[in-house]
């Protein structure tokens, strides 16, 4: 499926932050979108949320990544 990972940094506001979208299959025939959070060298946070179909999950995954694009969250590189 499809992983994205962002990165925010800003060393003057001592902020390393990471935010990963990933589409995932489950066991059950459900699509998971699982979001993964926190600061850069740490595990972070997660939350998962299924949808019935891949085009609802990637449609949900582009709107939480396009809303951190926005929050200053670039692509890594």
């Amino acid at each position: 499926m499809s992983c994205q990972l962002l990165y925010r940094v800003d060393p003057d506001l001592n902020m390393a932050r990471f935010y990963r979208v990933e589409v995932l299959p489950d066991l059950f025939g459900e699509i998971i979108v699982e979001r993964r959070w926190g600061r850069i060298g740490g595990g972070g946070q997660f939350r998962a949320a299924s949808y019935r179909s891949t085009f609802l999950a990637e449609a949900a995954a582009s709107a939480l990544f396009r809303a951190k694009e926005r929050r200053g969250y670039r692509v890594a590189s």
